[in-house]
């Protein structure tokens, strides 16, 4: 064990499990030996989970309100940069029997904080001066924040569009923000890393391979949501690049090797249907796909490539994926809002999901990922002024279907 409680091992290739390599360096490229020029595999961190002591770990009823990723620290990465008090959101019950777990809820409005903690925490492992993100969205931010945090600097490659407040955020937090065609930013943040040694934490290869680290974070959603309701027949989860799809996954498959449930969920990929290279890849056995993309509003969701960890969340978990049109989401998004839940346009597509599909016999979770704020056509106001006289408020009143 770590000095932080750590019990991570090693890291593994998904591409060959029989593959492995040291904890240190974080790979951010994928497997070397299993990855070609046009497919790259991720790789996976390994524990001690004999050592783990499951029903302790998982003894109290949730983790309280800002503590943090700390109360799981045994099975994650070494937390060694500090912590903003992400996780532990809560899980509400919507309808009976359907739960939305509001990702909104942390430091930076959304589920990348979970991920951002460990790739932070490689960053400072491996003595980077900063770390570089490709991002015009939650993931941007969220990097931000924690290099803020951590005292280091931040590099962030945003596309032409980036949200007014994302922009905001950004540069609140003191990161460096460039905005470049979205083609550029790869290549772009390679030579970062390359020249300048900042730590990447995201994507840099063909297809999608993230960080080592990240998903692990993701883990913790399925740790919080299994003390209140136990394992859901499904879970459906906005996807892009399915690090997050994947991480919930790993999150209950550790449960179920650490003794604390014998079930596992259905994973439901909820991808825009303006690319969804993930449908692409399950519908023809691929390990990842690459396709054309169509405009959408869902940005934060909406991708060229799918990774192969969203493959093997669908396939072994007996899921599958849901493509939605930004109607459904608007309508989902609708359905939230009026419920007192204010997503992003992104962060509906689970709840868009499960109405466009055969409810699941047993209690399901939707993830919503975001806060509305991120959208892109926040900042700009759309309500009209009102004289301030009682016949003038009246009208107003009368035509929203109140009446005296």
């Amino acid at each position: 064990m770590t000095a932080d409680g750590s019990l991570a091992l090693r890291q593994r290739s998904l591409g060959d499990p029989a593959i492995t390599y040291p904890l240190w360096p974080p790979l951010t490229g994928g497997c070397p030996r299993t990855s070609t020029g046009d497919i790259a595999y991720p790789v996976g961190v390994d524990y001690d989970y004999e050592r783990a002591q499951g029903p302790a770990l998982f003894s109290a009823k949730g983790p309280s309100r800002g503590a943090g990723l700390d109360r799981w620290a045994p099975l994650l990465p070494p937390l060694v940069a500090p912590g903003l008090g992400e996780g532990g959101t809560p899980l509400i019950e919507f309808e009976p029997g359907v739960f939305i777990k509001d990702e909104s809820r942390n430091p930076t409005w959304s589920h990348k904080d979970r991920l951002n903690r460990c790739t932070t925490s490689a960053a400072v492992g491996v003595g980077a001066p900063g770390i570089v993100v490709a991002s015009s969205g939650n993931h941007g931010a969220s990097a931000a924040a924690f290099a803020a945090r951590a005292g280091l600097r931040c590099v962030v490659f945003a596309g032409p569009d980036m949200p007014p407040a994302v922009d905001a955020f950004l540069n609140a937090y003191g990161a460096v923000v460039l905005p470049v065609p979205w083609a550029a930013r790869w290549p772009l943040m390679r030579q970062v890393v390359d020249r300048m040694g900042l730590h990447p934490v995201s994507n840099l290869t063909p297809t999608h391979t993230g960080h080592a680290f990240g998903p692990e974070g993701y883990k913790t959603i399925a740790y919080e949501i299994h003390p209140d309701i136990g394992v859901p027949a499904a879970v459906f989860v906005p996807t892009g690049y399915g690090e997050l799809l994947f991480g919930i996954w790993k999150g209950f498959t550790e449960l179920r090797r650490l003794g604390l449930t014998g079930r596992l969920p259905r994973m439901v990929a909820c991808e825009p249907a303006a690319a969804a290279p993930l449908a692409r890849a399950v519908r023809y056995g691929l390990p990842a796909a690459q396709v054309d993309v169509a405009p959408t509003e869902a940005y934060s969701i909406v991708s060229a490539v799918s990774g192969y960890r969203g493959v093997i969340a669908v396939r072994d978990s007996g899921g599958q994926v849901a493509v939605l049109g930004d109607g459904q989401l608007h309508a989902a998004r609708g359905e939230l809002a009026r419920a007192g839940l204010w997503t992003e346009l992104s962060g509906a597509a689970g709840l868009a999901a499960l109405r466009s599909l055969p409810r699941p016999d047993g209690p399901v979770v939707c993830i919503s990922t975001s806060s509305g704020f991120k959208d892109r056509a926040v900042g700009s106001r759309t309500t009209e002024s009102v004289a301030p006289q009682w016949e003038e408020v009246s009208r107003r009143l009368r035509a929203a279907g109140i009446r005296e």
